[in-house]
Order: structure tokens, then sequence, then C-alpha cells
């Protein structure tokens, strides 16, 4: 949840980044995510990390630890501080089924950056899951 304290930024053409976060004499940058990124800067230092991020982190390819512990390739389908909505990557498969998980917003744990590790192991199949 958004905090009272967190202080949007936008980037020049209006689009939300992410949050500001005093803390002590210094900030915290939050991500669309709602996760920390980075350790306590200056207020320059903050808009500066949230201008550098942008939005693209938001196209790359997830993991969603589902309940049954099994992990499943997914991508961020949408994001707010309502909650995040994520899609089984079909891989641009029009004709895929398409599989939606809502996440609470900050996104939790079980939803992770894909790594080259995960790759390897990660099965592809557009009917499991």
């Amino acid at each position: 949840m958004v905090g009272n304290e967190w202080i949007e930024h936008r980037r020049g053409d209006g689009e939300r980044v992410g949050w500001i976060i005093p803390r002590g004499d210094d900030f915290v940058v939050v991500d669309l995510l709602g996760r920390e990124r980075g350790g306590p800067v200056d207020w320059l230092g903050a808009e500066e990390a949230l201008d550098a991020l942008g939005i693209g982190y938001l196209a790359d390819i997830y993991v969603l630890t589902l309940e049954n512990g099994s992990d499943l390739r997914v991508r961020i389908a949408e994001v707010s501080p309502a909650g995040i909505t994520v899609k089984k990557d079909d891989f641009g498969d029009i004709g895929a089924p398409q599989r939606y998980f809502s996440l609470p917003f900050p996104a939790p744990a079980s939803l992770r950056l894909m790594s080259a590790a995960d790759a390897g192991v990660l099965q592809v199949d557009f009917f499991d899951a």
C-alpha cells in the first residue's frame, strides 16, 4: 500500500515511474512494483534513479511461484497501487489460453525477475498451470 509519506515521481511526459520515500535525512526509491531500489540517497539522487530506471523493467520476463510450489513464467499485464496483474507468458501466441494472476501491491516475494538459471529449468507448456 502506498503510504502517506510516499511522494509520486513522474518523468517528463507525465508517466509515473515510482515513488520517493523520506527516510531520516535521505530518501529511498520505490519502483512501480512497490519495491525499494537501492539504499538511502539525497533527493536529486532519488529523482535521477527513478528517471534512469524508467518503466522498461515492466516488460521483462518474471517468474511467479504458485501456491503448489511450482514456478511459472509470466509477464506483467497491469500494475498500480491497487494491485498487480501478471499473465502467463504465451510467447505472443494469440491462440494460447490466457491465464491471469492477481497479486497484491507491493509485489510479493513470489514474483521475481527471471534469471538465467530460471530460463534453463522452466517448462514451456501453454496448457500447464
